[in-house]
């Protein structure tokens, strides 16, 4: 997409975050509406990984979960606008927390909030930010303007750190035992070098195993942090889940089967909500064929 076009789609979004979020919320039902009928590529990738998660689940039913992931995730794109130039006071009731206790019990000590892949997950790390100061990772977008707004996004309260790939692990590690919350996105396929291989709803996926190997080094717990879309104008909720015990452990690959099983315990409470356009199976062990072709 070109840079004007880009301009394009954040003047869009500018001009949508004054409008109430259920205006917001029905024009992105509306908009993911359309893209499901015309974006067959993404609704390719979606479904196929739906069919492979759920292959229990009758043909239509899968359609009808693609079209709501379809609306959903159309929905919290174009909210996107509210992360970048709403005020503060909004961006507190637009994503309100649940069992915060969680994360009130570790304040000041090494942590890692486990956040996967849902729509909700940038709403729910701006709303982070606005609660305390943390740390993040970010990869830099081909485009320049997105880059600009999404880092303003991420980075206006609390001066947050945001640390980019580039630059490694170390000051990640670092924030982690200085007492800044580390908020961590584990569940994508980064390829055969930096991932191992353990089940993902039943099929080997390529897992970076580094949410145990963080933990170990810098001492922190993990509390996972599941940001959820609620209907209509009701915005959003992170739910913050008890710290885990028992880990890490001495094995990296169960503490990462672990990981992914908690994430699919989360999928099946809200299956249309996962960001099922990223082609999590993508790498596959040696000798097995695409799953996508």
């Amino acid at each position: 997409m070109s840079e004007s076009a880009n301009r394009l789609g954040f003047a869009l979004l500018w001009l949508l975050h004054w409008l109430p979020l259920g205006s917001q919320a029905a024009t992105g039902n509306f908009i993911g509406w359309l893209a499901f009928h015309f974006a067959r590529r993404r609704k390719h990738i979606a479904q196929r990984n739906l069919e492979l998660c759920f292959p229990e689940k009758p043909p239509q039913e899968i359609q009808g979960l693609l079209l709501k992931n379809f609306k959903a995730s159309t929905r919290a794109a174009l909210e996107h606008g509210l992360l970048v130039w709403a005020s503060e006071k909004r961006l507190k009731k637009l994503v309100r927390f649940e069992d915060e206790e969680h994360l009130r019990a570790h304040s000041g000590n090494p942590l890692i909030l486990l956040a996967p892949h849902f729509v909700g997950l940038d709403m729910g790390g701006v709303r982070m930010t606005a609660h305390t100061r943390i740390a993040s990772m970010y990869s830099r977008s081909r485009s320049a303007v997105v880059d600009r707004h999404l880092l303003h996004a991420r980075s206006r309260f609390n001066q947050t750190l945001l640390v980019s790939k580039h630059d490694g692990i170390r000051p990640v590690i670092g924030a982690i035992r200085a007492g800044l919350p580390f908020y961590y996105l584990p569940d994508q396929d980064a390829g055969r070098s930096e991932s191992i291989f353990v089940p993902f709803f039943g099929i080997p996926a390529a897992t970076v195993p580094a949410l145990s190997r963080l933990a170990k080094v810098a001492g922190a717990r993990v509390v996972p942090a599941v940001t959820r879309q609620l209907p209509g104008g009701q915005g959003y909720v992170m739910k913050c889940y008890p710290a885990w015990e028992n880990f890490p452990t001495d094995d990296i690959e169960a503490d990462t089967r672990r990981m992914n099983a908690f994430i699919e315990d989360r999928i099946r409470e809200m299956p249309e909500q996962y960001l099922w356009t990223h082609r999590r199976f993508k790498t596959r062990p040696e000798g097995q064929p695409s799953l996508y072709d």
